[in-house]
């Protein structure tokens, strides 16, 4: 294998792969070895010079076996008594990491003044890296006075919020593993997984919160619960007041500085060490827990964001989900890099929450993105406001590619379709973005179109959980529309013969809890069976077409991949989203829960009167409103996959409901066992129709 450089494309007889090294990310990562830092030597370096030295961070004399201090309270420098990693040049000011707890060392080593920011009574309060380490510090003595040791799993459920990586890290430094939980899960799925993870102690966020697991406490290992609201246990809490705890009562008590031995067991903790069990919220079956060592998340932090420049000074808004391994692997990476992190607890807050802020990063799923299409094209009805708008699109198509190779186009035209439009859709998430990634699930190239159309480039990347979860994604220098960029240099991929992507490095997962015989099969020698079907191009851009499980095989033996039909017909205003079927059957279907609010106005402009949404769903003129987009889309299609029915449905497909994961991908299977009358009655009409 050759060593050093660029991934690089290997075709061959059997299989494709693309084979990546280490030397991009750290001087020690390799293709099968955990992510390994390199000890800066010891030296003396004076405050006022290395303050002007741009590009590295500030590195002191080791003075061992002294124990880490906090830094003092005053901006820009730390002390550091114990050896520090070896520092990565450039203006990211970042130490080469092995293990999550070198994160918060270097939280705190690099002493700023605002690395969090919380709302509260309406405004928005910092929270320092001294006080990060404080408040990790008091709540890491206290997991160790109840005798939480290595290897004991804690769970958080919680919203995002600044004690949920508090929580994190400091039953981290301790060698606990953390379970993270969704916060939307019922109270028998929970106790699912704090049973199936064999959790001792839990973080809960909230009065609802803490109800829920207390509901399920007998069926549980529970032993402590530690609530982040200040609730007062009394009343029906009263009976649980042993076993309950305020969060801020641990983190305002105690000493200031982190105990001496907890800093020896979080410093002696090695890559290949349990971090956390991430289950899966699955989208088919029951949900199983990834494994994930600290040297798996470390060498993916390390590689993930390289050229894009993350600084100490950019915002970023943290919304999605934390017990996803996406929200978190970017909350960890932000951490990392000195860049200031705003939490927003409630999805429906963002809006307000983007123009408060002014974020310089926007690091979203695909829906979110959808949903800003979806409002931008609502708000551009009526004259003249959609004849500005279309030609502000016919002169952002022209100057595209300019968009996609990173550049600012400079014509007089493309300037004002800025100011009339472009800008108006940059201003409703802040105005001040400097980079957009998408993760999580299929961008989808017509709406990526859209955006660089608008004069917003996406960097979209492809991951699993059980990589921890980044494998590809564009970059400022390496960017291709269509693909999810190319694979991280200190990873392997190959493309089966199948169609399979399979991937190999130090990012790739232990395997699943409780589960050999899952992780056998997942695992073949190292290499990880993705479950997605793809391809890479002739410069090493991976392509992503779909779920190998979501491939539809027609009765006539063609295969149809879904989402991509599915993600261009959500970009139609009046599709909220869209269910291809047809597996096994005769010809391909689609169903759609329709975008309503934009639907009901349509009704209303129309004098279509209903008194309930399947009332409306069932109107004729409804029902001819989307036949005729879904005619529109079949354009576009190749003849077995034409789409041949429409099922309107009167529900939204929602995470609250079960129809999407809480990361808003589609729950095909749920969907299919909930309509499968009308999916069954859809087929039965048909063939009675074509006998004649």
């Amino acid at each position: 294998m050759r060593r050093g450089g660029r991934p690089r494309y290997v075709p061959s007889r059997e299989a494709t792969s693309v084979h990546g090294v280490a030397r991009p990310c750290s001087s020690d990562i390799s293709n099968n070895r955990p992510l390994r830092a390199n000890r800066a030597q010891p030296r003396t370096l004076d405050l006022a010079q290395a303050r002007l030295r741009p590009g590295y961070m500030m590195q002191l004399e080791q003075t061992s076996p002294h124990r880490f201090t906090l830094p003092k309270a005053s901006k820009n420098q730390y002390i550091s008594h114990r050896p520090t990693r070896e520092l990565l040049p450039g203006p990211q000011n970042a130490m080469s990491i092995s293990t999550l707890n070198d994160i918060y060392f270097a939280v705190v080593e690099r002493n700023l003044d605002k690395i969090m920011l919380y709302r509260e009574a309406g405004k928005w309060l910092p929270v320092s890296s001294r006080q990060f380490g404080e408040q990790v510090a008091c709540t890491a003595r206290a997991l160790d006075s109840w005798g939480i040791r290595a290897g004991d799993r804690v769970a958080i459920l919680s919203e995002n919020r600044p004690e949920w990586p508090i929580a994190d890290l400091s039953s981290l430094l301790l060698g606990a593993v953390t379970v993270p939980l969704y916060a939307t899960l019922t109270a028998e799925q929970t106790a699912f997984v704090l049973n199936d993870a064999g959790c001792r102690l839990i973080f809960v966020s909230s009065d609802q919160q803490l109800h829920k697991v207390i509901s399920i406490l007998p069926k549980t290992p529970i032993e402590k619960i530690v609530v982040m609201d200040n609730l007062a246990f009394t009343g029906d809490l009263a009976a649980f007041a042993d076993k309950c705890v305020s969060m801020r009562k641990l983190t305002e008590s105690g000493s200031e500085q982190l105990d001496s031995q907890i800093e020896q067991r979080a410093r002696s903790l090695t890559p290949d060490q349990l971090a956390t069990i991430v289950y899966t919220s699955g989208t088919t079956g029951t949900s199983k827990g990834a494994m994930l060592t600290h040297g798996n998340i470390a060498s993916n932090i390390m590689c993930s964001l390289l050229g894009f420049n993350m600084r100490p000074g950019l915002v970023s808004v943290s919304f999605l989900p934390l017990c996803h391994i996406t929200a978190r692997h970017v909350d960890f990476s932000m951490l990392y890099h000195g860049v200031t992190l705003a939490y927003c607890p409630f999805i429906e807050h963002l809006p307000q929450a983007l123009l408060d802020l002014k974020p310089s990063l926007f690091v979203a799923v695909p829906r979110v993105y959808e949903k800003i299409y979806a409002q931008t094209e609502r708000q551009a009805q009526g004259f003249p406001k959609r004849s500005i708008y279309e030609w502000a699109l016919s002169v952002g198509r022209e100057y595209k590619p300019e968009i996609l190779a990173g550049k600012i186009p400079n014509s007089s035209r493309w300037r004002l379709a800025y100011k009339l439009v472009f800008s108006k859709i940059r201003a409703g998430m802040g105005g001040n973005v400097e980079v957009f990634i998408s993760g999580g699930a299929p961008l989808g190239r017509e709406l990526a179109e859209w955006y660089a159309t608008v004069g917003i480039r996406i960097h979209e990347g492809y991951g699993l959980t059980e990589t921890s979860p980044v494998i590809a994604v564009n970059t400022p220098a390496n960017h291709r529309i269509g693909t999810v960029g190319k694979v991280l240099p200190n990873l392997e991929v190959r493309i089966a013969e199948d169609g399979e992507i399979v991937v190999r490095g130090p990012s790739v997962f232990k395997g699943y809890w409780n589960r050999p015989e899952e992780t056998k099969a997942a695992l073949q020698e190292g290499w990880f069976e993705t479950g997605d079907i793809g391809q890479i191009d002739a410069d090493g851009y991976l392509s992503v077409t779909d779920r190998k499980k979501d491939l539809i095989k027609t009765s006539g033996g063609k295969f149809i991949a879904p989402q991509p039909i599915e993600n261009a017909l959500k970009l139609n205003p009046y599709v909220g989203v869209a269910a291809i079927l047809g597996d096994r059957r005769k010809f391909p279907a689609v169903m759609i829960s329709p975008n309503f609010a934009r639907l009901e106005e349509w009704a209303r402009e129309n004098g279509i009167e209903f008194s309930s949404r399947a009332d409306l769903v069932a109107h004729s003129r409804v029902q001819s409103l989307y036949e005729g987009l879904v005619e529109e889309q079949n354009q576009n299609l190749a003849r077995f996959e034409k789409l041949k029915r429409v099922i309107l449905v009167p529900d939204e497909f929602t995470a609250d409901n079960g129809a999407l994961t809480p990361t808003l991908k589609l729950r095909r299977r749920v969907i299919e066992e909930r309509y499968k009358k009308q999916i069954d009655d859809l087929y039965a009409t048909a063939e009675v129709a074509s006998v004649p």
